[in-house]
């Protein structure tokens, strides 16, 4: 195995940076920092976090992931995966516990990415990936109701189905005001591209919404939209670095929540990574990228930030705008920290509703209905990993879903791959025209002795195949003299089909019947004598090819009928 390299894209990129390619990381790098604003504060938000929680970790996250990616382009920071998995990690252990998840998920994307596994994880079934993203577009979506619409509620259930249960208690509550600034914040966001591709739809409609909002308050008498003022202390103030105390047995707790964190983050970052390398033409580390990523998600929590990964979108954003190093994306950070410093104050006149029109458009992108629907077409195996895995999502929790829909996932792949090997037996004579493992020159037909069975693996023989081929030789009630198993077509051979092969060979021995094996392969014979194997049956009955193996069975049935 070839050992890891780590090589950021920065140091590559910067061999031969000009002031050109300067400019045009400098304007991507403002305006992704200005996209990424809203968004760190209603990822924030939506997390169960204040504000300014959100925009840290986009300064930090991000840097770090420019910094240190595999990515020319990849913009780091919260996004809308994460919502769901951080809130219930904090309703259950708190914001310290979602620290110290944190900081193991870190370490878990490090190993990931030392371990180059980073190719591994993108091959992740495509319905898993759509059926937790859509259940995480529904959930996110739902946890927006009662800020979009102003409903008045002393407490919103964490149950999914609890919770529209207790919508459809509260909905004659609605404020209208708060729900025309949610559904025109919806409205403006939708309609901007259509008239900006600059400046994001989600920004104008938070400038335009709070300025609504405070004139309203200040000449109607409009005092029933909540801000986020009105809920979270604001501070502008850098947080210093703290180290949470940490015990075994809450390690212990928040080992299946972290690793969720890990995997989640890295089939987001690579998703995204793989995306904009389609776009600009180049081919990203992925080993690189997981190791930036743990480098992140170990950096900010320490600075009270959450999890992060890299954001398709704000990627997406950085590309259009001409960004192609990641200059662009420390230029994002600072941009943030500039604001973070000087305007946070000015975030507390913000309307909840804005901010939940935000991620009610965020839910609908990340949804891909329409990818959804195109799955539904696929075969039944397809649908009900998809299915499962989204209704997982929804009613109970992404930890589940992705455990679940993997183990589903992997239990499918090993049918399908058993079914993919297929055992036949040979009877009478084999033609050579149709062989590649007879020597050459011998072109009669090869006729197969009285007292001998021959059989033929073609495909991986691992433990499904070689269970239906102890199911095939049990069907036959003759008992021969020699059974010839051709391998000619098996590229690998697992521990359980060395262990079947072995049972096979001592349970013939018992009833007097010699195995021979023909054709097999020099990866799968060096398995099978360092396994052992080759004493079992004896080196002399592992034939290279099938007329060595014939011959080798008339000497047997001729050493039994002396």
């Amino acid at each position: 195995m070839k050992a890891f390299a780590f090589k950021p894209k920065l140091v590559s990129t910067l061999k031969n940076y000009n002031r050109k390619t300067f400019m045009a990381d400098l304007m991507a790098g403002i305006i992704v920092g200005i996209v990424a604003l809203p968004l760190a504060i209603a990822f924030g938000i939506a997390s169960g976090v204040t504000p300014e929680k959100g925009i840290i970790t986009a300064i930090v996250a991000g840097l770090i992931i420019s910094v240190f990616g595999g990515s020319r382009v990849q913009i780091g920071g919260p996004t809308g995966a994460f919502i769901i998995i951080i809130y219930g990690i904090i309703q259950q252990y708190g914001f310290e516990g979602l620290t110290i998840a944190t900081l193991m998920a870190g370490a878990f994307l490090v190993m990931f990415g030392l371990l180059r596994l980073g190719t591994i994880i993108k091959y992740i079934p495509y319905p898993i990936v759509v059926g937790f993203t859509s259940g995480i577009a529904v959930t996110i979506f739902t946890t927006q109701i009662k800020d979009l619409f102003g409903l008045t509620m002393t407490e919103v259930p964490s149950d999914f189905i609890e919770k529209w249960i207790a919508y459809a208690h509260c909905f004659g509550s609605v404020d209208p005001w708060s729900a025309a600034v949610g559904i025109l914040s919806v409205a403006v966001i939708a309609v901007t591209p259509k008239f900006s591709k600059k400046i994001p739809g989600s920004l104008i409609a938070i400038i335009i919404m709070t300025v609504a909002v405070l004139l309203l308050k200040q000449f109607a008498g409009v005092s029933t939209v909540e801000t986020i003022g009105d809920r979270f202390a604001i501070s502008n103030e850098l947080p210093e670095a703290h180290m949470p105390a940490m015990t075994w047995e809450t390690v212990k707790s928040l080992v299946s929540p972290a690793i969720t964190i890990a995997i989640l983050g890295a089939i987001e970052s690579l998703l995204s990574a793989t995306v904009a390398d389609g776009v600009i033409g180049d081919r990203h580390d992925s080993n690189t990228e997981l190791v930036a990523q743990g480098l992140a998600n170990l950096a900010s929590p320490l600075f009270g930030g959450i999890p992060a990964t890299g954001a398709i979108a704000r990627t997406m954003t950085n590309i259009n705008n001409g960004g192609r190093t990641p200059v662009a994306g420390i230029i994002h950070a600072v941009v943030l920290l500039m604001i973070f410093l000087f305007l946070m104050p000015l975030a507390q006149y913000i309307p909840m509703a804005c901010l939940a029109g935000v991620l009610v458009v965020v839910s609908y992108g990340m949804c891909g209905w329409r990818s959804f629907a195109a799955l539904m077409k696929n075969p039944k195996s397809d649908v009900s990993v998809l299915l499962i895995t989204f209704f997982l999502t929804i009613i109970f929790d992404l930890t589940i879903a992705i455990e679940v829909g993997l183990i589903i996932a992997c239990l499918l792949f090993m049918k399908r791959m058993s079914e993919t090997t297929d055992v036949k037996v040979i009877s009478d004579e084999i033609d050579p025209n149709d062989e590649a493992d007879i020597e050459t020159g011998n072109l009669e037909h090869l006729v197969i002795p009285q007292g001998v069975e021959v059989y033929e693996i073609n495909g991986p023989y691992f433990f499904g195949a070689g269970n239906r081929f102890e199911e095939i030789m049990a069907a036959f009630g003759d008992r021969p003299k020699v059974r010839i198993i051709r391998m000619r077509k098996v590229p690998f051979v697992d521990s359980t089909g060395i262990h079947n092969l072995q049972n096979l060979c001592t349970m013939s021995r018992n009833e007097g019947i010699q195995i021979v094996l023909s054709g097999v392969n020099p990866k799968v014979e060096a398995v099978l004598k360092r396994s052992g194997f080759n004493e079992t049956i004896g080196n002399e009955n592992i034939c290279n090819h099938i007329d060595l193996a014939l011959e080798r069975a008339r000497k047997i049935v001729d050493k039994f009928s002396d």
